[in-house]
């Protein structure tokens, strides 16, 4: 029986070159969450389970220059509270700002929450704070009509129960810079740009002229 590989590889996404995951706010809540809530089968196995409470964003599977997404299961800070645990292995995540409802495009309903925390490191209260973003998104309901699976014959999803802990997480670093370094960036990444496409034409013209049969001189 042949099995199609899996772009996830050691908890962390690989994309070949030129492809990017790179999905919005509603595909993130309707396309991969519902369905991980609701135990249906994901249109790509593109978003890894982990435990984040275990890891540091710094130490999280994948490049440390772009975007992780990951299924996250979360845990009440105290037995039988409603507040989630949100401690790592050296800090903490800290909620900033308002959450933001995610609606959907085609019924204009209300689907997810999105909640933007940020990584501090140290001990509650008085951790210092990083650079490190995390998006949460949770569904705003499992009764929402939104929400539901059509039912189709002989189909289960009807009986299955959604587990609405599964959360899922966007987490990235925030790019600290500022103009005067930004500028001397771009001057130096355009110079780079130049010299190396003018080494370019140079090699292709070096290229023709040695393809080029000389004509030999008769006496």
């Amino acid at each position: 029986m042949d099995h199609k590989p899996s772009p996830v590889r050691c908890g962390a996404l690989r994309l070949p070159p030129g492809f990017r995951f790179h999905p919005s706010d509603e595909e993130l809540v309707v396309q991969y969450l519902k369905r991980k809530v609701f135990s249906c089968p994901l249109p790509a196995f593109f978003i890894p389970d982990i435990d984040l409470r275990k890891h540091d964003p710094w130490n999280l599977p994948g490049a440390c220059q772009g975007e992780r997404y990951f299924f996250n299961l979360r845990k009440s800070r105290y037995p039988n509270g409603k507040r989630s645990n949100r401690a790592a292995s050296s800090g903490y995540w800290k909620a900033t700002g308002k959450d933001k409802q995610i609606v959907a495009s085609g019924c204009n309903q209300v689907v997810g929450i999105k909640k933007v925390l940020i990584f501090y490191r140290g001990k509650l209260p008085a951790g210092s704070r990083t650079d490190w973003i995390m998006h949460e998104y949770s569904l705003a309901g499992s009764d929402n009509p939104a929400l539901i699976f059509p039912q189709r014959k002989n189909s289960t999803h009807g009986m299955m129960v959604p587990n609405q802990d599964w959360v899922l997480c966007r987490i990235f670093k925030k790019r600290r810079t500022t103009n005067m370094v930004d500028e001397i960036e771009q001057d130096r990444d355009e110079g780079k740009i130049r010299s190396s496409a003018a080494g370019f034409i140079d090699f292709m013209q070096q290229r023709e002229s040695d393809q080029t049969p000389s004509s030999s001189s008769s006496p």
